[in-house]
């Protein structure tokens, strides 16, 4: 087995698919590990569509190139890198996220991560389903599979919602799309600890 903590500091976002079908029965372990994610009270409002037709997939892509053209595209051009990201490395992730949306109909499975949370959700109602879609992402990344994390489509959320069937009350929260991967994965590369981590208190150092 895989150890936990190669997994999670080699689970890269895998942006490069193969069109290749992906088994059923590896879908399925992966979903298996995203229900095994915690949920507030335990209600377990995730709910989880895996989609396949092309015509629905087309339908979304279009509204997710219309956010990387109006939105993210600009977005990368116009900031600065990440700290501890170099120029180089900024485009690149530029021309990756590209990629995905030029591609993102061709990949052979998406995982739709739902949330069954009535009219409105709350602030803190994405604590019920990201955990959930990080369950996912390392499942696929123990399996071999390639899969990254998505919110774009919530810039047109109402009519991807749409496009899926939803019913009111339930909202999607990410599409997962997964493959086998073009390219290699990890490990992945954040910033030091000692940037990100405080004590007691912002800005304290560790004492």
């Amino acid at each position: 087995m895989n150890d936990l903590f190669d997994i999670i500091h080699s689970t890269r976002a895998m942006r490069r698919l193969k069109p290749d079908p992906v088994p059923d029965e590896l879908i399925r372990r992966m979903l298996e590990a995203a229900v095994a994610a915690p949920s507030a009270s335990n209600r377990q409002a995730f709910r989880f569509i895996v989609v396949k037709d092309a015509s629905v997939k087309a339908g979304i892509a279009g509204f997710y190139r219309q956010a990387f053209d109006e939105i993210v595209s600009p977005h990368y051009a116009a900031s600065a890198p990440p700290p501890g990201v170099s120029d180089d490395a900024w485009a690149r992730q530029h021309a990756a996220v590209g990629y995905l949306t030029a591609h993102f109909h061709e990949a052979p499975v998406w995982v739709v991560a739902c949330l069954d949370a009535g009219p409105k959700p709350g602030y803190a109602s994405g604590a019920s389903v990201y955990p959930a879609v990080q369950n996912l992402l390392l499942a696929a990344r123990a399996l071999g599979l390639g899969a990254t994390l998505t919110t774009r489509h919530t810039f047109h959320g109402r009519a991807c919602d749409d496009l899926l069937g939803l019913p009111d009350g339930v909202w999607s929260y990410a599409i997962v799309p997964v493959g086998y991967p073009i390219g290699r994965f990890g490990p992945v590369r954040r910033q030091s600890i000692d940037d990100l981590v405080f004590y007691d208190s912002w800005g304290s150092a560790e004492p």
